[in-house]
């Protein structure tokens, strides 16, 4: 009977929260507030906040087309790849106290889930023997290059921020880190994270190929890079894929900075209420994890696309691996000082 109930919560888990229902709700949702935040900024109405859904659904209705040049197999599971690893990565980052999965080296994981859905979009493309696809991945594998060092950077302070108060060197666990902030304040409130918190708020848009990061898709250029011959379900499960790869990292920064917050919210409960602390804590959590994340795109995603132009890839792996980078190793050699 213990299995079964274990394998049924599992089951809850991937199927529900914070698995493929709360990614589908939250992360279409988010991408919604994104183009009406971004119309705004630019004087706009722009298009309603549930336009991502009525897409969504439009394009499952369309029909799918296969270039007669493209590999079937390929072509048609490369979305559905990306959008599984989208969806299994989210399960590993903790909502502030809740953790569906934990493990001794989350931070490790993260990093190669957050590869397989660009992989899975260039494995398409390459599949699909359309030349502008064939720029499209170029540039896609020039941002992945460009993005992974900073962010690299970026866990590592964390990292070692927290192995260095716990005693251990260094702390891979996403779970062991909520747990430690809820024990003794966010990170974000430390000044020695502060460039990695800067540095983190530039990658986002960067990791979900927002404007001005989205030299792989260049719509004025190269005509959906990418993304030119696929159309019907598969488009469908792309965006999807874009909109919870939007929630996925907004809630890694929450994780990695935010997560004392959790801890505040339970205790205040504990204190108010103890029957129902457990539950309540949970939904109250969810609801503020959901709130955090609109206050992100609104920062990270909105804020630069309204204001920035395009960059050149060129000038994409020249920001990254100086700017954004230096603001993370300055927070590395901080936190390896103890600071």
């Amino acid at each position: 009977m213990t299995i079964v109930l274990d394998s049924l919560r599992y089951l809850a888990y991937i199927l529900i929260f914070p698995g493929f229902l709360f990614c589908f709700l939250t992360g279409m949702l988010l991408c919604g507030i994104d183009r009406k935040l971004v119309a705004r900024m630019q004087k706009r109405i722009g298009p309603p906040v549930l336009q991502p859904f009525y897409d969504f659904f439009k394009l499952l209705g369309k029909e799918t087309i296969v270039p007669a040049a493209a590999n079937r197999v390929v072509f048609l599971a490369a979305p559905l790849v990306g959008l599984a690893a989208q969806v299994v990565l989210q399960l590993f980052i903790p909502v502030f106290s809740f953790s569906a999965f934990r493990g001794v080296a989350d931070v490790i994981v993260v990093l190669y889930l957050l590869l397989i859905p660009a992989l899975s979009v260039i494995l398409g493309a390459a599949s699909s023997g359309s030349p502008y696809a064939g720029v499209g991945l170029s540039r896609e594998m020039v941002t992945i290059l460009a993005v992974e060092l900073p962010l690299v950077l970026v866990l590592l302070a964390v990292a070692k921020t927290v192995g260095n108060a716990m005693g251990t060197g260094l702390c891979f666990s996403l779970s062991q880190i909520a747990e430690y902030q809820a024990a003794n304040g966010s990170l974000i409130t430390r000044l020695s994270m502060l460039p990695a918190v800067a540095a983190m708020l530039l990658i986002i848009p960067g990791e979900t190929g927002n404007h001005p990061f989205d030299a792989a898709e260049a719509e004025t250029e190269i005509c959906e890079g990418m993304l030119a011959e696929y159309s019907g379900a598969p488009l469908a499960v792309y965006k999807l894929s874009h909109a919870v790869k939007l929630l996925t990292m907004t809630s890694l920064f929450v994780a990695l900075f935010l997560g004392g917050i959790g801890g505040a919210v339970e205790h205040l409960l504990v204190g108010l209420a103890p029957a129902i602390a457990g539950g309540l804590a949970i939904v109250i959590e969810i609801i503020i994890l959901f709130l955090l994340c609109i206050v992100l795109v609104a920062l990270c995603c909105s804020l630069v696309h309204a204001v920035t132009a395009r960059l050149r890839i060129e000038q994409l792996f020249k920001y990254y691996w100086t700017v954004v980078a230096g603001l993370a190793l300055i927070s590395v050699v901080l936190a390896w000082y103890g600071l």
